[in-house]
């Protein structure tokens, strides 16, 4: 079994239309199928992207995790 972080689904599953993005996650379609067999260095980039795209769709700004993946 390989190590990987959290899914970041949070079971608000809608694709939005017009930027193919799902609107709980932030992530495509492509991103979501791809969770499972990605590192985690990828996941963790995956994390990184996703926070940005939720700040420019929201303006909504998180602090950074604690944790970084090993």
């Amino acid at each position: 079994m390989t190590a990987s972080l959290p899914s970041p689904c949070i079971s608000i599953c809608q694709i939005n239309p017009e930027n193919g993005e799902c609107s709980g996650c932030y992530r495509t379609r492509a991103e979501i199928a791809s969770w499972p067999r990605m590192t985690l260095d990828e996941q963790a980039q995956l994390l990184a992207q996703l926070r940005k795209r939720r700040e420019t769709q929201t303006g909504i700004v998180r602090r950074p995790p604690r944790r970084q993946a090993k």
